[in-house]
């Protein structure tokens, strides 16, 4: 759980990239913080925390609460792997809520699943680029 693969164009044409997710350490419970590394740009790091404000907020609905416990006293630790190499985009949005809603609850993604798309404050998941490389980049990829 909290391990998803993403699609990302580049360049050099498309890769995957995979978004990690885990509780932050300490033993304590958390104040509903998120920290975000792997050497991201503004846009990316933007898309991170509209993906835990929405997430937040779906996994209240899902739970059939007016708030999500887990998001409220757990502080997040959200990592793109490969820190040697920048990362900017709206497109992982949705791939960053699916690790969040993954990790909270303990279900995890398909390995041979990857997505891509900027995801709205609302949730929408918002029309996007690179469909040609990044469709290639998911064919080649093993899960």
């Amino acid at each position: 759980p909290g391990v998803v693969m993403g699609l990302a164009w580049t360049s050099m044409g498309g890769s995957v990239l995979y978004i990690e997710l885990v509780k932050a350490m300490g033993g304590q419970p958390g104040k509903g913080a998120l920290q975000v590394t792997g050497q991201l740009g503004n846009v990316m790091s933007e898309s991170a925390t509209i993906a835990h404000t929405f997430a937040r907020g779906f996994h209240a609905i899902l739970t059939g609460a007016s708030h999500s416990e887990f998001f409220a006293t757990t502080d997040l630790h959200l990592h793109v792997p490969a820190g040697a190499t920048p990362k900017d985009g709206p497109s992982a949005g949705c791939t960053i809520v699916t690790a969040m809603l993954s990790l909270a609850t303990g279900q995890p993604v398909r390995p041979n699943l990857a997505m891509t798309g900027e995801v709205s404050l609302t949730g929408r998941v918002l029309q996007i680029g690179g469909v040609k490389e990044k469709t290639l980049a998911a064919q080649v990829t093993p899960p």
